[in-house]
């Protein structure tokens, strides 16, 4: 009895100190994983504040917050279980499913270029439909779901790279690094989002005359800068959803994933213009795609 109590206090010690020694290398594997994911952080930080622009202001810091807990629950409860289960059963499914997710950016991308650009865009609907169509209640509701989707879909493809990094670690390390991961990024993003959105208030503040002139000078710079700035970010927030459903894609189909590593490949000896190529010309590709999407799906709209 003696014996098999030994035994099983040795297990249990020898199963301690493995657990331990995975989880000693949890912060190399974040480290890792987040400078993998960094493209996708910055495109997710340009793409959110264009949500909650035009409502109102004493609504964006909780507009903010439900869209980071969404999107918080969605990559712990939702895409991670979702990564690990796909990763044990139907690897091979991953990717089609990422590509979905791609192509929906590509579509979404697509339509705010359109109605950035079409002449007409503004007379679709008469004053009275714009009236009737929709109160800020509701349009704050439109915007938080809107922003949830397209973050679903950078989530998928952050918690993705993210369990392929760890995939080959024991299921502790890979437990860990998700977690951290997903909590890291959420709050990184959505603290830098929150910081843009609110800087003009911050500037305000700073103007104040109670301040020192030099403040006062900075923080009517800072309200000066903001609004262009946020709508240059909207743009930028617009490419990168173009970008990024555009390599999604790309990356699961060999012949263009081979042909965006030749260019960047051929243009290695200036790393900026390298990155500067492949995302020009994915964001292209995006265009092209979600044109093509578009017009399907009206096509479809039109049958039933």
């Amino acid at each position: 009895m003696a014996t098999g109590l030994l035994a099983l206090l040795d297990d249990v010690s020898a199963l301690v100190k493995a657990s331990a020694a995975s989880l000693d290398d949890v912060p190399a594997q974040v480290s890792k994983t987040t400078g993998k994911v960094s493209g996708i952080v910055i495109d997710d930080t340009a793409v959110t504040p264009k949500y909650v622009v035009g409502l109102d202001p004493s609504r964006e810091l909780s507009i903010i917050y439900r869209i980071a807990k969404k999107s918080l629950i969605n990559k712990l409860l939702i895409l991670s279980p979702a990564a690990f289960l796909l990763g044990f059963f139907a690897p091979w499914a991953i990717t089609p499913i990422l590509m979905l997710g791609g192509a929906f950016l590509c579509f979404e991308g697509y339509e705010k270029v359109h109605a950035m650009f079409s002449k007409h865009h503004a007379d679709e609907h008469s004053p009275e439909d714009h009236l009737k169509t929709i109160t800020p209640e509701e349009l704050e509701q439109t915007r938080v779901k809107s922003a949830v989707r397209t973050d679903m879909i950078l989530s998928a493809e952050i918690v993705a790279i993210t369990y392929s990094t760890v995939a080959d670690n024991p299921i502790t390390t890979q437990i860990a690094v998700m977690l951290f991961v997903a909590v890291l990024i959420t709050v990184v993003v959505y603290g830098f989002v929150g910081l843009i959105v609110k800087a003009d208030d911050i500037g305000l503040h700073m103007a104040q005359e109670k301040n020192h002139r030099q403040v006062r000078n900075i923080g009517k710079g800072i309200v000066k800068f903001m609004p262009g700035f946020l709508s240059f970010l909207g743009y930028i927030g617009t490419a990168a959803m173009l970008w990024v459903g555009a390599e999604i894609i790309a990356h699961g189909i060999p012949f263009t994933s081979h042909a965006l590593h030749n260019l960047e490949v051929a243009l290695a000896d200036v790393p900026a213009l390298a990155w500067l190529a492949k995302v020009v010309v994915s964001a292209l590709g995006g265009l092209i795609l979600g044109f093509l999407i578009e017009k399907v799906v009206v096509l479809v709209r039109r049958m039933f």
